[in-house]
Parts: structure tokens; C-alpha cells; sequence
């Protein structure tokens, strides 16, 4: 398992900087937080998907995992950029926030139920 995390935590920081810079393109374009954050989690998402699918869990590509992943991570994301508006919270906190949060539930979530 610490393998498989190390893998996932890799992978992770490739994740994060597709997702941050995919949110701060989305917030110069003027897009609410919530709805930045989640476009970025989907794309940046499925680049980690197919990233642990091949590489650390070794499994097929499936579209109904794929929905999983990203419709229980993706709620995730919403509902932090959600709390991120309603708090007036800046947006680099919103960011470590989810990456944070996104790191430890994403990994359990994929070990556990997606890729299981």
C-alpha cells in the first residue's frame, strides 16, 4: 500500500499543477471559484485517472470507474469552491485546501472503491 501511495502521490503533484494552473486561467477569465475549481478538478482528474489506472493500480481503462472517480472526487472539489465563495476564502487557500483534502481522500477513495 505505501507503494501504491507513493505512486498515487507522484502522479498527485503532476494532478495539482495541471489543476492550478487550469483554476487560475479559469479566475483570470472571470469563472466563480466553484465552478473554476471543478472544471479544473475534471480535467486534471482524468489525467490522474488514466495515470493510476495504468501505472499504480494496474487496471483497465473503464468508463464506469471513470464516472466514480470523478463524480465522488468531483463533489468533493464543487463543495470546496462552493464553501471558498460563500467564505470569500482567496483563492490560493482554496487551492492547498483541496490539494490537501484531495491527496488523502482521493487516495483512499481510488485504493478502496474505484480501483479495488
Amino acid at each position: 500500500m505505501l507503494n501504491n501511495f507513493k505512486i498515487y502521490t507522484l502522479i498527485g503533484v503532476l494532478n495539482t499543477g495541471l489543476h492550478w494552473c487550469i483554476f487560475f486561467v479559469l479566475q483570470y477569465f472571470g469563472f466563480l471559484q466553484s465552478t473554476s475549481n471543478t472544471i479544473a478538478f475534471i480535467i486534471s482528474a482524468s489525467f490522474s485517472y488514466v495515470m493510476n489506472s495504468k501505472f499504480n493500480f494496474k487496471k483497465e481503462i473503464n468508463g464506469m470507474r471513470y464516472l466514480f472517480f470523478i463524480i465522488g472526487l468531483g463533489l468533493i472539489s464543487f463543495y470546496i469552491g462552493h464553501i471558498a465563495d460563500r467564505i470569500s476564502l482567496n483563492v490560493i487557500f482554496t487551492l492547498i485546501i483541496f490539494s490537501l483534502v484531495s491527496l488523502v481522500m482521493g487516495f483512499l477513495y481510488s485504493k478502496f472503491l474505484v480501483f479495488k
